[in-house]
């Protein structure tokens, strides 16, 4: 079962990060069951769109002809109640996928969008294997792209080595899946754990997770999905002392 969003809570929480310095929104089409955007779009009042990036991500699944990618482009402009989209990305790209869009013409679509103001980023997030990946970033000029990375999936996926590949062609790379789904503040092994607490510096899970990568000089934003107003203001004071 899905975790219950309570919308009050989520807005407080959105706007309590914005207010200490987050600028950089994360959301896409299907993420609780489209609730997501709504949400997201009822927290960007009384002046908080002004203050931050927002990023969604087409559904590339429910495409089945050119003009489904604008028609659900319009349908997240309405949910967010907003006028353009900072970053559009094509959502959870694979092979398979990405074949089927770019035949249906997707890359024309972005720049048509780009055109018209509705969108001002073109981006994709990736899951498969990395010779997919490096194929994806030459295939077009990307604004940046998005990649699961975390201390332990050094070679999963993308990886730190396709972080490196998109970062030496200039595209910026927004992280995902930083703690693991959260596994990596909890489910650590007794010897992980004394190794760190060897260390003379006095560290949480979750810090050392993002320590490890915003150590790398290719990464440009981590995302991070906090359920709780405490696990937020955690991340806020860890990154305020990177």
């Amino acid at each position: 079962d899905k975790p219950q969003v309570d919308e009050q809570e989520a807005i407080a929480m959105i706007r309590h990060a914005i207010d200490n310095g987050v600028n950089y929104v994360d959301t896409a089409y299907g993420y609780h069951d489209g609730r997501s955007e709504v949400i997201l779009g009822k927290a960007l009042k009384k002046g908080y769109r002004d203050k931050t990036k927002v990023a969604t991500k087409l559904p590339v699944w429910h495409a089945k002809k050119y003009e489904d990618f604008e028609r659900l482009l319009d349908e997240q402009l309405a949910r967010l109640k907003i006028d353009y989209v900072d970053f559009y990305l094509l959502h959870a790209l694979n092979k398979g996928q990405w074949d089927r869009v770019k035949e249906l013409g997707v890359l024309d679509f972005l720049d048509e969008v780009r055109d018209k103001g509705k969108i001002r980023y073109t981006g994709f997030s990736f899951h498969d294997e990395l010779p997919v990946f490096k194929e994806i970033v030459d295939s077009y000029d990307w604004d940046m792209c998005q990649i699961q990375l975390n201390i332990l999936d050094e070679h999963y996926q993308a990886g730190v080595e396709g972080l490196k590949y998109a970062g030496a062609r200039g595209i910026p790379v927004v992280i995902m899946e930083p703690l693991r789904g959260g596994r990596l503040a909890q489910s650590l092994s007794q010897e992980v754990i004394d190794l760190w607490n060897d260390y003379p510096e006095r560290r949480s899970p979750v810090e050392w997770a993002f320590r490890w990568l915003y150590n790398f000089p290719e990464v440009t934003t981590i995302l991070s999905g906090v359920s709780t107003m405490e696990q937020l203001k955690d991340n806020i004071k860890i990154f305020e002392n990177a």
